[in-house]
């Protein structure tokens, strides 16, 4: 199990014995309008059968109480083209936009490609980054997961999603990272995510996710009044 002192352990799935958080209600959401955290959440690959595609429908299943996972996609995003957005924004490219406004937070689950995230995952965050002062992202909190083959899990994807979304300043859960190693054999024949201590990770990270988002709103709202007494 991989440590960083002062941090919840990133999952590494494959090792043993690893720590998670409580299953614990999201403390403050009864008191927020509607009652639950709406959650945009989408894959960074476009294959039917990815084990992302397959981990966020566990997210689905494993979302603590008040909080709503709402699967959305990707793939009809045309390439992002300066000259295109001059012209308006395409239909798809405008509901992916009001699809991540509209949400409390968004979910990302990336696999790895050539050390990084893969070509639609990065047009996606280009198309949401737009425009500036007026972009979705800024200031969304963020989660991050990912699965793969490989016995890293998608550490570097990640890195890199994380360098991405900070240049675009949304606010992404500094921990706990859940990096899936050897997806294939956590998830069965039908791509159901079947490994315990997996779906004990992933339950915590979407508890500790809730609490984020409260936290930020909660800090908009501080600033927000501050800045108004101010202006008495």
């Amino acid at each position: 199990m991989l440590r960083r002192p002062g941090r919840v352990p990133a999952a590494v799935v494959g090792d043993a014995g690893i720590e998670t958080m409580a299953n614990e209600p999201i403390q403050g959401v009864s008191d927020l309008p509607g009652a639950e955290l709406r959650i945009a959440a989408f894959a960074g690959s476009l294959r039917r059968a990815s084990f992302n595609r397959a981990l966020l429908h566990a997210a689905r299943e494993l979302a603590p109480e008040g909080m709503q996972i709402d699967v959305i996609e990707i793939g009809d995003l045309p390439l992002f083209n300066a000259d295109v957005e001059a012209e308006g924004d395409p239909p798809a490219v405008e509901a992916f936009k009001a699809q991540l406004r509209d949400a409390d937070g968004v979910l990302i689950a990336t696999p790895e490609y050539n050390d990084g995230i893969p070509g639609a995952l990065t047009n996606a965050i280009d198309w949401g980054s737009r425009l500036p002062g007026r972009s979705p992202l800024v200031g969304k909190p963020v989660a991050l997961l990912g699965a793969s083959p490989s016995q890293i899990g998608t550490a570097r994807a990640q890195l890199h999603l994380r360098q991405l979304l900070a240049h675009v300043h949304a606010r992404t859960l500094p921990s706990p990272e859940l990096l899936i190693a050897r997806a294939h054999e956590k998830f069965d024949d039908e791509l159901r995510l079947t490994d315990e201590a997996t779906r004990r990770v992933l339950a915590g990270l979407l508890t500790r996710f809730g609490h984020w988002i409260t936290r930020e709103r909660a800090a908009r709202e501080a600033d927000r009044a501050l800045a108004m007494a101010g202006q008495r």
